[in-house]
């Protein structure tokens, strides 16, 4: 064999072999509890390699390389991130500064830097995934934060945005100025057939991943939830979004918003205040998911002087709560999401927790949170732990099937493969 030969030779299985000794590519993680998206399993650990889980079973049934490093968490519960389903990562808390002055008195570049220290919140509280559904009034600087995650600009969850969600003519805010005064609009109006057409594939050329429609809004006699876009309208906004292989997304409160954009195709319902058994169920045989965003209502009653725990409970939080009880009878897959901004980013937590005081059950919160998300948001690489998934984990200390609570515990967060918290 000449020198050349072994010179290859060697060369060749120091390559193949080189990963499986070089512990610093691997990471073993375990933990009293591990939830994968699904269920709860037993005695079993995580093996991840870069970016991405390589094994998921016993540790005794797992090749470990003699420097991998290891993670031990004999308290705590290893799951998938979590996944926000539907945030403003441009907006903070109505109680601080009203929506209003924030579209209006907040320049883009004070909303750009709150919206990246909203990201590292979002992160450092576990949640490694969020669906931002609306720049409101801030053009497109939820690409931009997008793009400068992903640049490592700055620290925050994978985002998947909506840009400036599209509403008709007349129907949105800021409202309450004379006549002729002329104030920018928390979204882009658009209206009729060819108007639409342009207005999607406009957004979609400014970096939309989703397109957002408000199918009803305050505006009808006495601030009440009415009907702006007509089916048509909204079925021709469905039509244009699903040809780029992306999904439409409906702001709907009331029962006609709700029928109308279940009709037309759109693939999530946000809110769904006034459901009732018959949307509920016209949304389960259609496939379309409800994001029912609890904590917004809450945080909204308690600005208005509501005394949660003291109080009785306002009408309309007894509403919520029935309509979600109807959600869930009805069997409508449901996605968790808090819409945050009108409460604290980094509070998440919260609309989980209130998922479970609604009626939900503790696994079926875990669940909705991480596979559910990810399924219904088209993230196929995350949302559970499985050979092949991209490593995104969370570690809480405690069981939240026990206490729903813990949640809020984080003792680590991984972000594709890569520890941010710990």
């Amino acid at each position: 064999m000449t020198f050349e030969l072994k010179y290859f030779l060697k060369i060749l299985c120091f390559m193949l072999i080189f990963p499986l000794l070089n512990g610093q590519e691997y990471t073993l993680i375990k933990a009293k509890w591990v939830f994968d998206g699904h269920d709860f399993q037993n005695n079993k650990v995580v093996l991840i390699k870069v970016d991405s889980i390589v094994a998921f079973d016993e540790e005794r049934k797992i090749t470990i390389a003699p420097n991998c490093k290891r993670l031990n968490f004999p308290e705590g519960t290893l799951m998938p991130g979590m996944i926000e389903g539907h945030a403003h990562m441009l907006l903070h808390p109505y109680n601080e500064t009203s929506w209003n002055d924030q579209i209006l008195l907040e320049s883009q570049a004070e909303r750009s830097i709150r919206g990246a220290i909203h990201a590292q919140k979002t992160l450092l509280a576990g949640f490694t995934t969020v669906r931002d559904l609306g720049s409101e009034g801030a053009e497109y600087a939820d690409v931009g934060l997008k793009e400068s995650i992903n640049k490592g600009i700055v620290h925050g969850p994978r985002l998947l945005v909506a840009g400036k969600a599209i509403v008709t003519t007349g129907s949105y805010g800021p409202k309450g100025f004379a006549a002729h005064v002329q104030v920018p609009s928390g979204a882009e109006e658009a209206d009729g057939h060819d108007n639409l057409i342009k207005v999607v594939r406009d957004q979609i050329g400014h970096g939309a991943d989703v397109i957002k429609v408000y199918a009803d809004y305050r505006w009808g006699m006495l601030l009440t939830a009415m009907p702006t876009f007509t089916q048509k309208e909204l079925e021709t906004v469905v039509e244009v979004t699903k040809s780029s292989g992306r999904v439409v997304v409906a702001h709907a409160a009331s029962e006609e918003g709700m029928r109308r954009a279940i009709m037309a195709g759109v693939h999530t319902i946000e809110h769904g205040d006034a459901g009732t058994p018959e949307i509920f169920k016209l949304m389960k045989e259609n496939g379309v998911a409800l994001c029912p965003t609890l904590a917004a209502g809450d945080a909204v009653s308690q600005y208005k002087g509501w005394k949660k725990g003291v109080d009785p409970e306002p009408e309309r939080i007894k509403e919520k709560r029935h309509s979600f009880k109807m959600a869930l009878e009805a069997g409508v897959t449901i996605v968790a999401g808090g819409d945050v901004g009108v409460f604290s980013h980094g509070d998440n937590v919260r609309e989980l927790e209130m998922m479970v005081d609604y009626g939900m059950a503790p696994l079926d919160v875990l669940r909705s949170v991480t596979a559910v998300n990810a399924k219904v948001f088209g993230l196929n690489h995350l949302g559970e732990i499985k050979t092949g998934k991209l490593a995104d984990l969370v570690v809480v200390k405690g069981n939240p099937l026990e206490n729903i609570s813990v949640l809020r515990e984080i003792e680590m967060v991984m972000l594709g493969g890569k520890v941010v918290v710990k």
